[in-house]
């Protein structure tokens, strides 16, 4: 049995690392549209030659715990038929175990000596595929047909050699041909440069040498997975989140799950979630496996490797035919909210046996407005995901400002936005009052208003938490949820549903205003300290009517009333359940 060299595995270990990492900045930078290059909706990971994942890039967690199922469907579509020169591309759900049609895979395998030995792949989300919307984020569709271009892997190149039948025809189902192929060639950049610096690893230390350390680091990672395990309570712990529901008359859809740790090993079942809907929030297993994961991940402390042998000790259980599990053709456009809920809900399961290693509910991922048309002669497509807010922790406020867990995702410039597209931001600002109370208050929700220049736009919107707010834990308070509205030049305004299945028309003038979920309170806001809250006034963050209200601390002339912040606090107290009096 080879005996494995600590030190050496880590060295390899942080090597994979790199090459994923140099892949995602290679593709950020070469990137033609604002949702890869500035949002940076995409991703990369390094993989075997069986194609589990030893190192994805600091990018999108959701996207990277579904690569493993997307390189099985390929190996064994093309086993026998991969050679060097080969770039796969694919993107469908159900033909390519794909996550929706605007992620699409690029996928190059690494030969050394003649053999395979590994692949680059990348994930990018293009900013259209054509369908019934601009963006292809069609909330309203009611199959996967009416989403956009469907794609099973195919070899883009074979043996060095593009394939033009198929460029040909991807480019002329998309809306914005030249943002899409600058993306795909940023891809095809980013996994070109992976294989450079793998082959150049194996040059240095032998490819018998780097792929037994390989394999090592997938044992590596489940065990330490399986020790991390082995600490937490036994038991089972059910939450059910929900989405709100799409449309003007949105009918509730509950995620349900259940996590049962029982030694080193965890399952988690989905028993009991809606089945799917004729909406595009149905999500393929893949992408649930891996906003669990996610979810898991953040709540462990061993510096675990971002590999495959992670998921080993984890199964996950969806019924076929659910909106976590959906089955063909169900449309999962819109799948991306679907896979946030799921880590909200998996959290609140956690909060039980874990309630020191969670937050609040945050704003529940990104709220993706998109806004399409033709402008100058030309058609344009805008997208991006807005976020992101926090809830409170067990030892801090929620954070404003930074991405969700499940997508390492960034809000687009400014300056970005009204340099390339007929878009003025009107507003972008934190919203007072708006976080859930608690002893660590949940983040502030802000504002971002969009006025749009052009002559004739339609309009799309993503988001959720109007009905089922972002939950507050330990006695902390629901934060406040989300507002959108569309004001008209002619001062009409319309208050748009969180999940928009009919696209709204914008004229010349028109403003489009969204406000977004704040985070939930952690623990009880009775006991948040005088100096914080008293400092969330003077930063703005909270009015002193809501010091007062919500904290039971009273603030006068930028000082707190020490006096008639007890007598309010006893008696806030005393009009609370806990109260013995």
């Amino acid at each position: 049995m080879k005996t494995f060299d600590p030190i050496r595995l880590e060295v390899l270990k942080n090597a994979f690392d790199t090459i994923a990492d140099e892949m995602a900045l290679i593709l950020m930078r070469a990137a033609y549209s604002p949702i890869v290059r500035d949002s940076m909706d995409f991703s990369t990971a390094l993989c075997d030659a069986f194609g589990q994942t030893l190192a994805q890039g600091v990018t999108t967690p959701m996207h990277l715990g579904s690569f493993y199922d997307a390189m099985r469907h390929l190996l064994s579509h093309y086993e026998g038929n991969i050679f060097e020169g080969d770039v796969f591309i694919g993107n469908d759900p159900y033909a390519a175990a794909g996550q929706h049609l605007p992620d699409i895979y690029i996928i190059q395998p690494i030969f050394f000596d003649g053999r395979l030995v590994a692949w680059t792949t990348t994930l990018a989300h293009h900013a259209d595929v054509g369908g019934i919307v601009p963006g292809s984020n069609a909330l309203g569709a009611t199959e996967i047909y009416q989403e956009g271009i469907r794609l099973p892997f195919l070899k883009l190149y074979e043996r060095g050699a593009r394939n033009a039948s198929i460029w040909d025809i991807l480019m002329l189902n998309v809306r914005v041909p030249s943002l899409v192929a600058g993306d795909l060639f940023a891809q095809m950049a980013a996994c070109h440069a992976g294989q450079r610096s793998f082959v150049d690893l194996l040059e240095r230390y032998g490819a018998d040498e780097v792929l037994s350390y390989a394999e090592e680091l997938h044992n590596y990672a489940e065990r330490l997975t399986r020790a991390e395990i082995a600490q937490f309570p036994d038991g089972t712990f059910a939450f059910t989140d929900y989405l709100d529901g799409l449309g003007k008359n949105p009918v509730p859809i509950p995620i349900t799950l259940a996590v049962s740790i029982r030694g080193d090993e965890l399952e988690v079942d989905f028993t009991g979630t809606s089945a799917q809907v004729k909406g595009g929030v149905n999500t393929p297993l893949p992408f649930t496996k891996a906003a669990v994961f996610t979810a898991l991940r953040s709540v462990m402390k061993s510096d675990i490797p971002n590999c495959r042998g992670f998921e080993r000790a984890i199964r996950v259980q969806a019924p076929l035919g659910t909106v976590v599990n959906s089955v063909h053709p169900a449309p999962c456009g819109a799948r991306g909210i679907t896979g946030y809920r799921i880590i909200d809900a998996m959290l609140g399961a956690l909060s039980i046996p874990l309630p020191d290693r969670v937050t609040a509910d945050g704003m529940g991922g990104a709220s993706v407005p998109a806004f399409g048309g033709w402008h100058d002669g030309k058609p344009f497509v805008f997208s991006e995901t807005v976020m992101g807010t926090w809830g409170g922790a067990p030892t801090h406020d929620g954070q404003v400002g930074v991405p969700h867990m499940g997508a390492n995702q960034a809000n687009i410039p400014v300056e970005m936005i009204e340099t390339n597209y007929p878009l003025r931001i009107v507003r972008y600002e934190i919203v007072p009052d708006s976080g859930g109370a608690g002893r660590y208050r949940g983040g502030n929700a802000f504002v971002r208003e969009y006025e749009f220049l052009g002559d004739e736009a339609v309009l799309t919107l993503r988001s959720d938490k109007h009905d089922f707010p972002p939950y507050g834990l330990f006695g902390g308070k629901a934060g406040s949820g989300p507002v959108s509205v569309l004001r008209q030049k002619e001062g009409h305004e319309v208050t748009l549903p969180v999940l928009v299945t009919e696209p709204y028309v914008m004229k010349k003038g028109d403003v489009f205003r969204h406000r977004s979920p704040a985070g939930g309170g952690y623990g009880d806001a009775l006991d948040r300290p005088e100096g914080m809250v008293l400092d969330d006034v003077l930063d703005g963050l909270i009015s002193e009517a809501h010091a007062a209200e919500a904290f039971g601390v009273v603030i006068e002339a930028g000082h707190v009333n020490h006096a008639a912040t007890a007598v309010r606090r006893d008696a806030m107290k005393c009009r609370s359940p806990a109260c013995d009096s």
